[in-house]
């Protein structure tokens, strides 16, 4: 897959959600895709353990691209308006919308955010801050065989060195200054994103 192509640089991530946000705080679609991708190509870096979000995440990503090259949707904000212009209705019963994939990834979102955060802060232990990024965020959307089994995949992570080292941006205290510059972003993506979801009463698309 595309998605997965190329060597990866937790650089490329900042830099795709330092675009994501306009003047007007729109989120740019373009960006955010991006953006994804490259998180993508990070958790596929760290093998089998993140597989069931990683696969997930690539799938829900390749659907949103098709809708805005479809629709040609520039904006979170105006594909959320399109299709909910048909009525609340009529977009919960497409399980294949563009707002409820973007809800898919959000929840994601949230997680990946809590975990980079926890990895910035120095905690050396990288299954406790996995499980309770996850705890606080997927944990709550996802059935009880999927949350035990992923709680004890996150007990064969590697280390807090290891994963600094797999961002590919060189030594591990240029790599926590990195997290530093691209945690804000993606939490202010996250935070525009729960605002408008929200809003519109969609944070529980079936």
């Amino acid at each position: 897959m595309a998605a997965a192509a190329g060597a990866f640089s937790m650089r490329e991530v900042l830099d795709a959600f330092r675009r994501c946000v306009t003047e007007q705080r729109e989120v740019l679609l373009e960006p955010y895709l991006s953006g994804w991708r490259g998180l993508i190509r990070f958790l596929q870096r760290l093998g089998t353990v993140f597989s069931f979000i990683s696969k997930d995440a690539l799938a829900k990503v390749t659907l949103l691209e098709s809708h805005r090259q479809r629709h040609n949707f520039v904006s979170l904000q105006s594909m959320v308006e399109q299709e909910l212009s048909a009525g609340p209705a009529a977009l919960r019963a497409r399980p294949d919308s563009g707002c409820r994939t973007v809800l898919r990834l959000h929840r994601a979102l949230r997680w990946l955010q809590l975990f980079l955060e926890g990895l910035h802060s120095g905690e050396p232990r990288t299954s406790v801050l996995c499980t309770d990024a996850y705890n606080a965020s997927l944990a709550a959307h996802h059935p009880w065989v999927i949350r035990k089994a992923a709680t004890l995949a996150f007990c064969a992570l590697p280390s807090r060195e290891a994963f600094l080292e797999s961002m590919n941006v060189g030594p591990p205290e240029e790599a926590v200054a990195m997290l530093g510059e691209a945690i804000p972003y993606i939490g202010d993506v996250y935070g525009i994103t729960q605002e408008l979801f929200e809003r519109h009463k969609l944070l529980d698309l079936p």
